[in-house]
């Protein structure tokens, strides 16, 4: 169904196996930042009208690709599909960021809820196929959702938020109202992902933009716990192939060795982790040990170019001595931002990050043999 894939450097890194050079691949790479995605959100005249249609999503999923010569492409959607097929009405306004009209708010909401039909995200599962097909074979597709914690962040605070109160609030007054909610949000997108890898998706990560917010218990009841439950739901492989799982928490640093006991493949780290550390702690050699991917700070993309080089530089000196031998599994590192890209970033930027990377890590695997 799917062309054999020319590049898998990315599947091979995220699998700990040696590769020639440090695979590189961003969070949020299709989007505002290009002009070209910015004229096709036009044509559909909204975000949801870009996600839903098969035709745009593959579009602006393939943009960044015909610019960088990156490792991976993403799906093109959003974290807030899922609870949008359970019925909580997701809009996007220009400039704005995602609102639900019908928040989750008290027990009688929460009695409402359950995994909802995966049909209705059929629009996803289209997607995927059809970028699959369009990329044939140039790179792997990753697939995503959001974390079962951070969806209900969207879903209790109905928006965005500053300090959490609402969600929060919750958390501590009615942890059975809380841990019913996430138990639905893990199955929910465990299914979810499951669709995606049938659909064609290659590897599938999962975003826990908000587990940072959390004291350390709760970080582990509410989020970790719910993270783990889907991880052990999904597909380990899909039709004979390896689906790497990679997860990352945003502000997760300082739970590194507890995240190491989870049953996925890659660790995404933000721009406040030191590399190195996180290798000893989690990437070196061992049952539980991860690839990491990361994290350069996105800010650095509004320096110059002799800049960016030079950070992109101190990022893979900071992981070190890549892993070259080829008859073992050993230390990788898939390179990413810490965070996803600005939407003012100039393409240029990326331009030189992209070709930072992958020159600098050969140079570093040439002077090891």
């Amino acid at each position: 169904m799917f062309a054999p894939l020319q590049n898998d450097t990315f599947l091979r890194a995220c699998l700990r196996q040696a590769t020639d050079y440090t695979p590189v691949w961003l969070m949020r790479q299709a989007g505002r930042y290009l002009p070209e995605y910015k004229a096709t959100r036009a044509q559909a005249g909204s975000f949801m009208g870009l996600a839903t249609n098969t035709d745009y999503a593959t579009e602006v999923t393939l943009q960044p690709l015909e610019r960088f010569p990156l490792d991976a492409a993403i799906l093109f959607s959003d974290i807030l599909t899922v609870p949008d097929a359970m019925g909580l009405g997701l809009s996007f306004a220009l400039g704005e960021g995602p609102r639900f009209a019908t928040p989750i708010r008290d027990e009688a909401a929460v009695a409402r809820l359950e995994v909802p039909d995966m049909n209705k995200l059929r629009y996803v599962f289209d997607a995927v196929t059809s970028i699959r097909k369009a990329l044939n074979g140039r790179v792997p597709l990753i697939g995503f959702s959001g974390s079962p914690w951070t969806l209900a962040c969207y879903m209790v605070e109905g928006a965005g938020s500053d300090d959490y109160r609402l969600v929060k609030t919750m958390m501590y007054q009615r942890p059975d109202l809380m841990h019913k909610m996430l138990t639905i949000n893990a199955d929910a997108v465990a299914l979810y992902l499951n669709a995606q890898i049938e659909a064609g998706a290659q590897a599938v990560m999962i975003f826990d933009s908000w587990g940072g917010v959390l004291a350390d218990a709760a970080f582990h009841t509410f989020s970790l716990a719910y993270t783990a439950r889907v991880l052990a739901q999904l597909k380990r492989a899909h039709n004979g192939v390896i689906i790497p799982r990679l997860v990352f928490t945003k502000g997760g640093g300082q739970w590194l060795e507890s995240m190491k006991q989870l049953d996925c493949e890659v660790l995404g780290l933000d721009w406040t982790v030191n590399l190195a550390r996180a290798r000893a702690l989690v990437g070196e050699n061992g049952p539980n040990a991860k690839a990491l991917q990361g994290n350069l700070d996105p800010n650095v993309l509004f320096a110059n170019p002799a800049q960016i080089e030079a950070e992109v530089a101190s990022v893979l000196d900071s992981f070190g001595a890549p892993h070259t031998d080829p008859t073992q599994s050993g230390p990788t590192q898939i390179f990413n931002l810490g965070h996803g890209i600005s939407q003012f970033t100039p393409p240029e930027s990326v331009e030189v990050l992209v070709r930072a990377v992958h020159a600098y890590s050969r140079k570093m695997r040439t002077a090891r043999g």
